[in-house]
């Protein structure tokens, strides 16, 4: 189970060392629930990532509201770790909440940008574009 996000922004702001922040990246991606295989679909895919990404945006109701309910999967151990960032980010919050929500900020807060190549970091971009896209739809 990931721990909420404001924990998983305290852990990486006290972790300096490049690799162990890497580590507990690979660690948060390991800690996603399993995608089941009937939801590694086209439709779940996020275009744009090199690594195969799947995302999928489900709606539950909590209290009356609808929150977003958020899984995900890639092959490649980092970048699992940043769709369990991004699960931790935008998961539980309502369509409209998520929608206002940049991940790219987050990125740039645990000081990602400069550790990752390029494609990795366009592989988030198109994470979030996807997470917002499907949150606005819902939101609608």
């Amino acid at each position: 189970m990931l721990p909420p996000i404001a924990t998983i922004i305290e852990n990486f702001e006290i972790v300096e060392d490049e690799d162990m922040r890497l580590e507990y990246l690979i660690e948060l991606g390991r800690a996603l629930p399993p995608l089941p295989d009937a939801l590694r679909t086209d439709a779940n895919r996020v275009v744009g990532c090199e690594s195969q990404v799947w995302i999928d945006t489900g709606v539950t109701e909590a209290d009356g509201t609808p929150r977003l309910a958020l899984q995900g999967f890639s092959d490649s151990m980092i970048v699992r770790g940043f769709v369990a960032l991004m699960v931790a980010l935008y998961g539980g919050k309502s369509p409209k909440e998520a929608a206002a929500i940049d991940g790219l900020d987050l990125f740039r807060q645990l000081h990602f940008g400069g550790h990752v190549t390029s494609k990795r970091s366009n592989g988030v971009r198109s994470m979030v574009e996807r997470i917002h896209r499907d949150a606005v739809r819902l939101a609608a």
